[in-house]
């Protein structure tokens, strides 16, 4: 029958779903710490431009803002080198164009295996959630199949296999910490982008108006 084929599938997936959330706890701890080393290199970068940014505008001083644009290892140090130099050549026109250009372009290095996190901070759960269910099963069956087991081998089987939710439980957390702390500093990255935009276009009207 289905059934009995089902419980046959049963008795090794349990396992086999547990070494896979181990696996996936690999890779998602070491993207974790790839992640975090370079998206708080980044951001304190960006801090820095944003500082220079809110000391510039308290002085009033536009012709500063091309010294910003010197520092080649921040974000929006480059996109504002980037909208200068068209904005001597073209003017205002096309300025946001070239902005939105370089936000395309850098914001996929930014969320690089932020994807990978999410999936396994929403699907962790349920893969065991699903390896207890079928730990449960196989539980019974044993049971089932013994004449001389008792309750402790029902409790012994089903305490074997909350192991795997209490797994998927410990592979999903940090995944979900990190996702949703790498996601606001990536906002607040393109965010320093914006502002680095604002500067330029300022900028370039100044320079039009004189």
């Amino acid at each position: 029958m289905l059934v009995d084929k089902f419980f046959m599938l049963a008795q090794g997936s349990a396992d086999a779903l547990l070494w896979l959330l181990l696996l996936t706890s690999v890779l998602s701890i070491g993207m974790i710490i790839e992640r975090f080393i370079t998206l708080r290199s980044i951001f304190q970068k960006n801090q820095e431009f944003r500082n220079q940014a809110q000391e510039l505008l308290q002085s009033y001083s536009l012709d500063e803002i091309e010294d910003l644009a010197k520092n080649k290892d921040s974000l929006p140090s480059r996109a504002l080198a980037y909208g200068l130099r068209h904005s001597k050549a073209q003017g205002v026109e096309g300025l946001a164009e070239v902005f939105n250009t370089f936000l395309m372009i850098e914001k996929p290095k930014l969320e690089k295996n932020l994807n990978f996190l999410a999936t396994v901070g929403s699907n962790a759960p349920f893969v065991g959630l699903l390896g207890t269910v079928l730990g449960i099963m196989k539980a019974f069956s044993d049971l089932a199949q013994s004449s001389g087991a008792g309750n402790e081998a029902v409790m012994a089987g089903i305490a074997h296999a909350l192991v795997a939710t209490a797994v998927g439980l410990f592979v999903a957390i940090p995944a979900v910490v990190g996702y949703n702390y790498f996601q606001k500093l990536v906002r607040q990255s393109l965010q320093s982008i914006d502002v680095a935009r604002e500067l330029c276009l300022a900028y370039a009207k100044s320079k039009k108006g004189a």
